[in-house]
Order: C-alpha cells, then sequence, then structure tokens
C-alpha cells in the first residue's frame, strides 16, 4: 500500500512516499522558508525520486495538528487538493500520534510534545512496545506543571519527542529522543497512516480539515478583551 503524506506542522515541513511501514522517499527542508513555498516542490521531489505516479498512490495522509496554525493550513490544503484532483481518498493523523512512530521498535513511553507557546505544550502519552503503539491520552494543550504531573504515574521509561522535548526535559526532567527521532516528519505520518489504516478511516477531500486544540492567539486575546469590558 502505497501513501503520499505531508507534515507542516512545525518549522520543518516534509513530504514523504511510503508503502506499507518502508520509507520509499523522503524529502524535507528546514531553512526557515515557507511551507506555501516549499511544500509543493517537495511532494513532486517525493515522487519523482522514487519514480512514483500519482496513480501509484493508493491513499493521502496529513498531520492535521495540533501545530502551527498556517502550517497545518498548508499542508491540509494541499492534500486537500490532491486528494480532489486525483479522486482518491486521504486519512487524517495527529501529529502527536504520528511522533510516537519516531520512537518505534523501542519499549518505553512516548511523550509527544510540541511547544505552544505561552508556558504550555501540545502533549499526549503512548506506550511503544516493539512495534506496537498504543495511546494512552487524548491530544490536549497542557502547561509543562500540569504534563508533570500526569506523567508521574508512569513507571516505565519516559522519552520526549517533538519540538518541545528539551523545553519539557529542562523544566521536569526525563529524556530527550535523539535529534534524529525527535522532530516530526512525513514518513512517520505516512507509517502511521499505514499502522492505522481502515476504509472508515479514509475521507474525502472536503471532510478534511485542521485540528486545533486551541483558539489562534488572536481570537483568545479577542476574547479575553471582551470578557474584561464586561
Amino acid at each position: 500500500m502505497k501513501i503520499l503524506s505531508v507534515d507542516t506542522s512545525a518549522v520543518c515541513a516534509s513530504a514523504a512516499v511510503t508503502e506499507n511501514e518502508k520509507i520509499i522517499s523522503l524529502s524535507s527542508v528546514n531553512a526557515g522558508l515557507t511551507h506555501s513555498r516549499t511544500l509543493l516542490p517537495m511532494i513532486d521531489s517525493a515522487l519523482k525520486n522514487s519514480e512514483t505516479a500519482l496513480s501509484d498512490i493508493d491513499f493521502f495522509a496529513c498531520s492535521a495538528g495540533p501545530g502551527s496554525f498556517t502550517g497545518i493550513r498548508i499542508g491540509v490544503a494541499a492534500i486537500k487538493g490532491l486528494s480532489d484532483g486525483t479522486g482518491k481518498k486521504c486519512l487524517s493523523v495527529s501529529t502527536l500520534e504520528a511522533l510516537a512512530y519516531n520512537l518505534i521498535g523501542q519499549d518505553v513511553i512516548a511523550c509527544s510534545v510540541m511547544d505552544a507557546r505561552c508556558n504550555q505544550v501540545y502533549c499526549a502519552v503512548f506506550d511503544v512496545c516493539g512495534q506496537k503503539i498504543s495511546r494512552l491520552s487524548d491530544d490536549k494543550a497542557l502547561t509543562i506543571d500540569e504534563l508533570a504531573k500526569k506523567l508521574e504515574q508512569y513507571s516505565k521509561k519516559i522519552v520526549f519527542a517533538g519540538d518541545g522535548a528539551e523545553l519539557c526535559e529542562s523544566r521536569i526532567g526525563y529524556e530527550t529522543a535523539p535529534p534524529l527521532l525527535r522532530f516530526q516528519n512525513a514518513a512517520s505520518v505516512g507509517i502511521c497512516a499505514f499502522k492505522n489504516f481502515s476504509e472508515e478511516k479514509l475521507i474525502c477531500a472536503s471532510a478534511l480539515s485542521p485540528v486545533y486544540l486551541r483558539l489562534p492567539q488572536a481570537e483568545r486575546e479577542l476574547k479575553a478583551k471582551k470578557l474584561n469590558n464586561k
């Protein structure tokens, strides 16, 4: 089963072609350029370098959130366009769950964390046992102190993955995944999509949408302003 997947949830953007659990091609850019400039060329590169035509792709996968509001919208829009243009369906993947797949093959508690600013992180916890990954919590936006309290219940080795890993390690301890396994990438999105695949989870382009765990900052500030003026 061949999957074309993208991740635009953070500073680094990537596109990949995977077949089942095998990475065929991975293209990524972490040069501070906008995802709107880099994503489509990366998708084209991932396909060309693997000599894969869009007609060979079984379905598309996208990290739909949480993450950068603008970045997520760009990735979702690209996959919606490909899905609509080819008539092939897509699968929405949690950015945090895809991060846990960076640690597949280990025997750890994977705590996926993304820096959400304002002393908060987007986070979720997963039990990684060899090739099996089980979700232990929902995706949430928590303060670092709230996350620390939550992690106290686990006796198994805890490893942070994601762009909030070093921040959490400095504040509450535990271990951070090495750089090559730490950050979001489209290959993990594709493998996660394959592992979670079912016909019922495939959706059409119109049903794919970003997944935000909190309102954008501008909306939060406007809401707070209205409350203060009451």
